[in-house]
């Protein structure tokens, strides 16, 4: 009963959200009269509130330009959780533009779509990527490719890290700095997830995204905690595996650190309803 209420009160605030502050973003993209970076993150802000997810940042985004952001990649809510916090575009995957609702922002941050499945574009993708960076935007890069389970990292894909080594040598910049950000799902209201709960948030492989959506908003209460490491410096003569290497090492670390020891956050009404329910279980 309390997860449909929950939906219910979620959709709402979305729907009302939306409507006031979606025109305002699609103005100010098109006149510039307004700051679009402000009614962007307030679009993510909602979202992250509507799911239930709170979040906690460990460190700061870097201020040294250019600056490529690279992430693990846990679940399509990724993309709100960093789009509320910080001012950058993302490199998604082409297929992202098609969603319902994610296509709408990805396009409203001014993504970089991108084919993963044809390496004969990749070094036009990077080329585009390396424009943007060079024009001193921050970029967000998954730099697994896909999403994992919540536990684990998938090997990191250096071809897009291409992007770094072309502003430098083109000579377009002396030095991109990637700045490894680590982000893990480690609470849900209140308690530690554990193995068995943390691929609750995970969005893995092709599973279909509205039904995970739905199963989020009627769970809520869930913790995300986002690290940002300190930047690894691309210069001339740097080797792009070597960089990659370091940066995966960086986030593998941190996001290691996060899931062995979660932070506490603000207890909620709906924690304590869910300590209830596992007390209750627990006596019987």
């Amino acid at each position: 009963m309390i997860g449909w209420m929950r939906l219910g009160a979620a959709l709402t605030l979305a729907a009302a959200a939306y409507l006031v502050f979606l025109p305002l973003q699609l103005l100010s993209m098109k006149s510039g009269r307004f700051d679009e970076n402000r009614f962007r993150s307030l679009l993510h802000s909602v979202n992250v509130a509507v799911l239930g997810i709170r979040v906690q940042r460990i460190g700061t985004l870097s201020t040294m330009r250019p600056l490529l952001i690279a992430s693990n990649h846990v679940s399509w809510t990724d993309i709100s959780v960093l789009g509320s916090m910080v001012d950058a575009s993302f490199v998604a995957k082409s297929e992202v533009a098609g969603w319902p609702v994610i296509g709408w922002l990805s396009s409203l941050q001014r993504c970089v779509y991108v084919d993963r499945g044809r390496r004969r574009k990749a070094g036009d993708q990077a080329g585009e990527i390396a424009s943007r960076l060079t024009a001193q935007q921050a970029i967000i890069l998954f730099a697994e490719g896909s999403t994992g389970d919540g536990n684990r990292m998938l090997p990191f894909k250096t071809t897009l890290f291409g992007a770094a080594a072309k502003a430098v040598a083109e000579g377009t910049a002396d030095t991109v700095y990637i700045q490894p950000v680590a982000i893990a799902y480690t609470r849900l209201h209140g308690m530690p997830m554990g193995r068995q709960h943390r691929p609750l948030a995970a969005w893995i492989g092709d599973q279909d995204l509205l039904p995970h959506a739905r199963a989020l908003l009627l769970e809520g209460g869930i913790d995300v905690e986002v690290h940002f490491g300190e930047p690894v410096a691309f210069r001339a003569g740097a080797r792009r595996k070597g960089v990659a290497a370091e940066v995966e090492n960086r986030v593998a670390a941190m996001f290691a650190a996060a899931l062995a020891n979660p932070r506490l956050s603000r207890a909620s009404p709906e924690s304590a309803v869910f300590c209830r329910q596992k007390a209750v279980e627990a006596a019987r």
